[in-house]
């Protein structure tokens, strides 16, 4: 009896899931030390927050060899439901990475800003939370818009727990877990902001259709589950490949169903209508993290289900990816193109389409994989989206990071705030103009343009020739908003920025330059080196592109 228990018994390997581990014990820690910490300290908690995820990231190096598995079948030892392999460690350190910009991100939003903000002084909060902590500020919102600190922190770090196990997942059941971990802190963390309506609004848009595309998705997870019997992702690649004739129309079902999730998860279209005004919403922190890693956790587990489980019903998928590529990339520029520099909202509106275009150009060397001769080639095609996405992430948490500089004293946010940042902020408006030139793919943005060319490649090879028109048709698009935002950022300021003695008298006069805070400009700063190193020496990331991860 002994002896057979013992068949059973799993060992666990402790290092292998250490950083997701790690980020999820900082988070019970955050909600534990948030019950005793006085209001006057609860800054503390975001450097516990940020401690934690640091910490993670470093229990990344001993993993970089990328051998590790655990949780493994005792019958078939190469069934594993996590593998620490190179693609699991390179996504995780991209998921890390980006939690931790956010997190130094959001410490001014939650505690710095309070006391300025509150129109009667800091007693005004006898909280001690700071009244406009996490507020990005617009018409409309009032003096309301509280972000609590405890909760924030914890539910940023839970976010970024489920979002570091995905990537090592290897069976639809823990893909499934891990997407939830991270999406449900999400949606509270967008509504987190108390009294305000458009917070609210857009936390109940993102979360009904997130849970309508969950719906979708475990449906079709029961089908793939009925058509071969296992949920591990190698034995569904197995039982794919000679599934009974009688089943092949539910696995055919069950694979499409099954990559709606994530589909929504990246923004593809048609799947992609929260992303707007979920951004404007949230606080803009959350909405830089959603940005950068809600679409990790989405392209982490597209890659793994097509790739690994279902390269058997490549031509099923491969055709629906390539197709929504192309719509994608082009409904996201389309929509930057129309958005108004006078408009409320319009640099983060148009960050949104941004994203949702940059979006498109990474499903392109996932719709490749589809059609590569071989699982080798496969997963060289997909090293493509990884080696953007890490150039991506980078630039665009740098680009938010300026937002938030600017929404300090411009809190409408439009583009129009943005007019001659050169002359009151010069750093500022040079790493803001290198990041949008790194998306548009300009130099001296050259990571953004070797990894356009990287993607474009891959497109190529594939045969898929009219996607690669198609892309190349948006990148001449979004040159358009990408370069009109730059140019913006040196132009001479409007006159009536100006202070005159009439706005003075009135109390209309523009507004005070404002201390930066140490982390926002950390933030700023980072991501330009990040984005200077990496158009320095971009076989950093390229390398990826040419070599097999899975």
């Amino acid at each position: 009896m002994t002896a057979l228990a013992g068949g059973y018994v799993q060992s666990v390997d402790w290092l292998a899931i250490a950083p997701p581990t790690i980020t999820a014990a900082a988070a019970l820690a955050v909600l534990v030390a948030d019950l005793f910490l006085a209001e006057r300290n609860k800054p503390l908690l975001g450097w516990l927050a940020t401690g934690g995820l640091a910490l993670a990231a470093l229990f990344l190096l001993p993993l970089r060899d990328g051998d590790r598995r655990t949780f493994c079948l005792t019958s078939d030892g190469g069934a594993c439901s996590y593998t620490a392999d190179h693609f699991a460690v390179v996504i995780q350190l991209l998921v890390l990475g980006g939690a931790l910009l956010t997190a130094l991100l959001s410490m001014s939003e939650v505690h710095d800003r309070g006391a300025d903000n509150t129109p009667e002084g800091p007693d005004t909060d006898p909280e001690g939370r700071g009244g406009d902590a996490g507020r990005v500020g617009s018409e409309g919102r009032g003096g309301r818009g509280n972000v609590p600190a405890g909760e924030f922190w914890f539910l940023l770090l839970s976010s970024a727990a489920g979002a570091a196990l995905l990537p090592a997942s290897r069976d639809l059941a823990t893909l499934v877990v891990a997407l939830e971990v991270a999406s449900l802190p999400a949606f509270a963390l967008v509504g987190l902001r108390r009294g305000d309506r458009l917070s609210s609004e857009a936390a109940l848009k993102f979360f009904l259709s997130s849970v309508t595309a969950t719906a979708v998705m475990l449906m079709g997870v029961s089908f793939v589950y009925a058509a071969t019997g296992s949920l591990h992702l190698s034995r569904i690649a197995g039982a794919l490949g000679h599934v009974d004739p009688r089943l092949d129309t539910l696995a055919q079902a069950g694979v499409v169903l099954t990559l709606v999730g994530f589909a929504f998860k990246t923004a593809a279209v048609p799947f992609h209508f929260w992303v707007p005004d979920t951004y404007v919403g949230a606080p803009l922190p959350v909405a830089a993290y959603l940005s950068v890693i809600g679409k990790a956790v989405g392209f982490s587990g597209l890659i793994l289900v097509t790739v690994l489980a279902f390269p058997a019903y490549a031509d099923v998928w491969g055709p629906a990816v390539a197709v929504l590529a192309g719509l994608t990339m082009t409904a996201g520029n389309v929509a930057a193109l129309r958005q108004r520099p006078d408009r409320a909202h319009s640099a983060v509106r148009l960050l949104a389409w941004s994203s949702v275009a940059q979006a498109g150009y990474l499903l392109v060397p996932i719709a490749a994989a589809g059609y590569a001769d071989s699982s080798g080639d496969a997963a060289h095609a997909v090293g493509s989206t990884v080696a953007y996405a890490l150039m991506y992430a980078a630039v665009n948490l740098g680009a938010f990071a300026v937002a938030a500089l600017v929404t300090r004293t411009h809190q409408a946010g439009r583009l129009s705030d943005y007019r001659g940042l050169y002359a009151s902020r010069p750093a500022a408006a040079l790493a803001l103009g290198f990041f949008l030139l790194c998306l548009a793919g300009l130099p001296p943005g050259v990571i953004g343009l070797f990894a356009k060319v990287t993607v474009f490649s891959a497109a190529v090879d594939a045969g898929l020739g009219w996607l690669a028109v198609v892309m190349a048709v948006n990148v001449v698009i979004a040159l358009y908003y990408y370069l009109q935002w730059t140019a913006l950022l040196f132009r001479a300021p409007e006159p009536a920025a100006q202070p005159t003695a009439e706005t003075a008298a009135t109390g209309a006069a523009a507004p005070a330059t404002r201390a930066v805070p140490a982390s926002l400009t950390a933030v700023i700063g980072l991501a330009a080196v990040l984005g200077v190193a990496l158009s320095g020496a971009p076989q950093l990331v390229l390398r990826f592109a040419s070599g097999a991860l899975l």
